[in-house]
């Protein structure tokens, strides 16, 4: 067995090499044009590859050749602002030199070569340095700075480090026994980074959409799914959470979505302005754009590639948010290229080993203190595309073991243009007893009881709409009448929030419990003025209500909820007064 092979067979993105000396996940080049693939299975003499592009026209006796490394990506300034393929190839790059249509066996580095970066040192000479400590710094974006980490696995003392602009493979800093550091690193994409230790989530990821942030909070380096049926409006709630989430750094996978959907994010993005800095959003993102038409076996190495992205990130002590849109189509890949290694298929023809992959991908978020002593999380938000809507099928189901907070899209909701589409009967988050101190000291002593109260509400409201549909409203006693209108007002002012509205795209935290509190005013005092002996109709033809649901669209929202608090007053005090 030597370093070169020939192609024995051929099926689709899977294809056996003989003769060829490799090890488990070692990048092959396959055929005469140099297709990058992964070894995927090693059977006597036979080494089973898993193709990242088209296959078609590669005939068996053609040459492979190993390159000897597993399928790594680069690490270090230059990736933020940039939108790459599943194996970290810079489309802009390549549709610099080769248009519209990206030609096979075509390789490009994933950091620029020519580019120079400004490197500031922390360290000096005959200073210790040890795996993962920040050796200097360099301006990546205007509001980022990039932390340049010492590689896991490399320790020693400073010999000489340098000052100035430099590439990115150009040597800064030589440690004792000749180790040299550049700024970039290569890290092996299926291998977890380390840290120094594991943290419990206690911060609330706030991402300015009320029904997430007020019902079903994710923490930040927790983990969470959305899954929903076609057009219920998952790639806009991603969207939506890499706008407006407050961290620092946005990895967002594309891994499998149609190319339409794609093109709109890869158009969108460049031109968001980010609502903190005022700068362009970009500036703190990574994109991973990875279509339904391109290759299987790249879509699935998709993932991989953002998460150690994230995780370099994480490293400097940045808090990470990564969406994953969607794993559905990660795992058909994985389906997909099973199959053809004729794999002992599991349920509905997914491979056996389709819970374990999910786990290790969801496991490697968390919030954690890093080699270099700060503390950093990735939040995984991972969006399912169940067939038909069906949550009972394996991806959905094997995913809700997994993670902790579960966003339930329906296409209901949607049909009826409530927006976010997410149906608050289905969905949960584990994580509201660990953030309860936070929201006690951030928010509210009384967010926790408000947030229950209105919960309970729509629980109540859900039992009273079954018999509804048997007897119509009317029926109904009033003080049920009530509380069904009560429950329209939590629904339709509250959790209903519209995307594309400048002021209601995000709602702040103070913003969400000062509404949602007077909404539960308005409540109370109209079930008193009820008991009291107020008709319904007169209760129903509130001003204060109607005002209440413009509110959220208000600029100036303090001055508003204010005046609807003072005219709330006025109008029950009359009322309460027949």
């Amino acid at each position: 067995m030597n370093a070169k092979g020939k192609i024995y067979r051929i099926s689709g993105p899977v294809v056996i090499i003989s003769g060829l000396n490799t090890r488990m996940y070692d990048v092959v080049k396959v055929g005469n044009e140099g297709l990058m693939g992964e070894v995927i299975g090693i059977e006597g003499d036979k080494s089973t590859v898993q193709v990242y592009e088209e296959t078609s026209g590669v005939r068996p006796g053609e040459p492979a050749e190993n390159t000897g490394m597993p399928l790594s990506v680069e690490l270090g300034p230059g990736l933020l602002e940039s939108i790459y393929d599943g194996i970290q190839r810079p489309l802009p790059v390549l549709k610099s030199t080769m248009g519209d249509f990206i030609k096979r066996g075509v390789f490009a580095n994933g950091l620029s070569r020519e580019k120079e970066w400004d490197f500031v040192p922390v360290v000096k000479k005959g200073d210790k340095v040890s795996g993962g400590s920040i050796i200097g710094t360099v301006r990546e974006t205007q509001n980022i700075e990039h932390r340049i980490l010492a590689p896991p696995n490399v320790s020693g003392t400073v010999e000489e480090i340098k000052k100035g602009k430099f590439k990115v493979d150009e040597v800064i800093c030589t440690l004792s026994g000749g180790k040299n550091l550049m700024m970039m690193q290569k890290w092996p994409v299926r291998k977890p980074r380390p840290v120094g230790k594991k943290l419990m989530p206690k911060t609330p990821l706030i991402t300015g959409q009320r029904i997430l942030d007020g019902l079903f909070p994710v923490a930040k380096g927790g983990t969470a799914a959305i899954p929903g049926p076609f057009g219920s409006g998952k790639t806009v709630t991603q969207q939506q959470l890499a706008k407006w989430s407050d961290t620092e750094i946005v990895v967002y996978i594309g891994c499998g979505e149609r190319g339409n959907e794609m093109a709109d994010v890869l158009n969108e993005f460049p031109e968001l302005e980010d609502p903190k800095t005022g700068r362009p959003l970009m500036e703190r993102t990574v994109l991973i754009a990875n279509t339904s038409n391109m290759p299987v076996a790249a879509r699935e190495a998709s993932v991989y590639t953002g998460i150690t992205i994230a995780e370099y990130y994480r490293d400097m002590g940045y808090d990470v948010s990564l969406m994953a849109d969607s794993t559905s189509r990660w795992a058909e890949a994985m389906r997909e290229i099973s199959s053809r290694l004729e794999e002992m298929p599991g349920e509905e023809g997914y491979p056996a080993y389709l819970a374990a992959r999910l786990s290790e991908f969801y496991e490697r978020a968390g919030k954690a203190s890093t080699l270099c002593g700060r503390e950093g999380s990735i939040t995984v938000i991972g969006a399912v595309s169940p067939p038909g809507g069906d949550f009972s099928e394996p991806v959905t189901q094997n995913t809700l073991r997994i993670v902790k907070v579960f966003w339930a899209l329906d296409a209901k909701l949607a049909q009826r243009r409530h927006f976010p589409a997410i149906n608050w009967l289905n969905s949960y988050s584990l994580y509201s007893k660990a953030l309860g101190d936070w929201y006690n000291e951030n928010v509210s002593p009384e967010w926790i009881k408000l947030r229950n109260d209105a919960m309970e509400l729509l629980q109540k409201e859900a039992e009273l709409q079954e018999i509804v549909q048997l007897v119509g409203s009317d029926a109904l006693p009033e003080d049920q009448q009530l509380t069904l209108e009560i429950a329209r007002m939590v629904r339709e002012y509250f959790l209903q929030q519209n995307a594309y509205h400048e002021v209601d795209t995000f709602c702040p935290m103070d913003k969400q419990y000062r509404l949602l509190k007077a909404i539960t005013v308005w409540g109370n005092k109209a079930h008193s003025a009820l008991e009291s002996g107020s008709p319904i109709e007169e209760i129903l033809k509130s001003k204060s209500k109607d005002d209440l649901a413009k509110v959220k669209f208000e600029k100036d929202f303090e001055g508003a909820i204010s005046a609807i608090s003072k005219s709330m007053d006025e109008e029950f005090r009359k009322l309460g007064g027949r």
